[in-house]
């Protein structure tokens, strides 16, 4: 494919990097010279320096034979125009990243569809989101379901308790053949891969398992986790993600923000009807101890210092607060900061990613996430009639190297896949795969 990434930063750069390993002719749009520099010592990419709402700049960047314009700038509405030209000189996709999905009416995105709109992104929408349902599934690292639930992946770190430690694959499939579920990845000293049969479970492994929801509280269990009730929440940070996450639990939850600006407190009282809202910096530790930090069941700090939320998140910790969430921007940070004891991490890179990177698939790829902390995706196909994996079982599929099949959903149903199991037309299959392997693996979908 032919792809246009219109950005200003580090997103822009992100994505491109996911994109790389697929077999696409990229072009990066950007007003700073000196990231693109950087870009061009580090990759192949095509770089042109300029503003993508000039018709100058995107026709010197092919806009008329590209299959793809994506614009993710931090101002929704060049991003935005960036797209409406792109489109109109030619380009047969366009999507766009905007601030929040909230501010769009049924109306405007009719509009943005005559306009030649073909989606549209909020990572600030999709963050609040993860941030709500790992609340309410409180023991796992990460979690991410499909077919409204009748397959969940979660990330669990292995507690110094868990029954699974020092057992190998074989031994846990052999001795807990009444659990459904599936190990598709380890993630250990910054090295992932996917288990054999004889590889060993370590305290501190994150284990990326599939399971069935019946499964959920034995598969707890073996990892050393016990699931306790969420009921008070405080949030540092009352920007979008902050307030998205407050707005949409309020009325179930008891939640406290607390913010550094005082106007944007002013803001986040008109907003939030439930919440109590505190102006203050939560880097000082007498203030969270003031504000009932002992008595919190989760601690989420989403400012936009990466710094800051890794401190408070590290202090709520110190405090006895059972599940901490921090909003990490630089990747870099992300391993390190899963190491020293925060539970989640959220980037909305990543996030932007698992979206815009969907589109450069097939059409047979119904969802895609790119997972924090690991250089992994977890995709969901539809497959197709006359696909290459219906051909085979499982066992015998010539499945390329660094991708696993960890479920499937047929009408109804959900199986956890197995060796013999036989893939059919048109069932959902969900698959753990390595960037680098991702195009291969989509090919036997077709």
């Amino acid at each position: 494919m032919n792809i246009i990434i219109a950005g200003d930063g580090e997103v822009g750069m992100h994505l491109a990097e996911a994109l790389e390993h697929g077999d696409h002719n990229i072009t990066i749009v950007d007003p700073h010279e000196e990231l693109l520099k950087m870009i061009e010592s580090q990759s192949d990419l095509m770089t042109i320096v300029g503003d993508s709402t000039s018709i100058r700049v995107l026709q010197q960047a092919n806009v008329k034979k590209a299959d793809l314009v994506i614009a993710v700038l931090h101002d929704e509405h060049i991003n935005l125009l960036t797209a409406i030209l792109a489109k109109k000189l030619g380009a047969k996709k366009v999507i766009v990243r905007v601030n929040t999905m909230e501010s769009l009416s049924k109306e405007s995105f009719r509009i943005y569809q005559d306009l030649g709109i073909d989606g549209i992104v909020s990572p600030e929408d999709i963050a609040a989101q993860e941030i709500i349902n790992l609340l309410k599934q409180n023991v796992a690292t990460e979690a991410h379901d499909f077919a409204g639930g009748k397959l969940e992946l979660l990330m669990i770190k292995l507690e110094p308790n868990a029954p699974s430690i020092n057992k190998t694959l074989e031994e846990l499939i052999e001795n807990y053949k009444h659990i459904d579920f599936k190990a598709l990845a380890i993630h250990r000293r910054q090295n992932t891969f996917i288990p054999k049969a004889d590889d060993v479970f370590l305290e501190g492994d994150l284990v990326y398992v599939i399971t069935k929801p019946h499964a959920l509280k034995e598969l707890m269990q073996l990892s050393g986790k016990t699931k306790f009730n969420i009921n008070n929440v405080m949030i540092v940070g009352g920007g979008r993600i902050g307030k998205l996450t407050a707005k949409r639990l309020e009325n179930e939850l008891n939640i406290k923000i607390i913010e550094m600006e005082k106007e944007r407190c002013f803001e986040l009282t008109n907003v939030l009807s439930n919440t109590l809202v505190v102006n203050a910096d939560a880097r000082n530790v007498d203030l969270l101890e003031d504000e009932g930090i002992k008595e919190m069941d989760a601690f989420i700090a989403v400012t936009d210092n990466t710094e800051t939320n890794i401190l408070t998140c590290l202090q709520a910790k110190s405090f006895g607060v059972k599940r901490t969430i921090a909003m990490v921007e630089n990747i870099d940070y992300i391993d390190i900061s899963q190491n020293i004891g925060i539970d989640t991490i959220i980037n909305k890179k990543l996030i932007a990613a698992s979206y815009m990177v969907r589109y450069t698939l097939g059409g047979n790829v119904s969802s895609l996430k790119c997972l924090s902390g690991i250089d992994a995706d977890i995709v969901e196909f539809v497959v197709r009639d006359g696909a290459a994996v219906t051909d085979k079982p499982i066992n015998r599929l010539d499945m390329p190297e660094g991708a696993i099949i960890g479920g499937i959903i047929r009408g109804e149903d959900s199986f956890i896949a197995t060796g013999n199991f036989q893939i059919q037309a048109e069932d959902r299959v969900v698959v753990l795969v390595l960037p680098k392997t991702i195009q291969a693996v989509e090919k036997l979908f077709r």
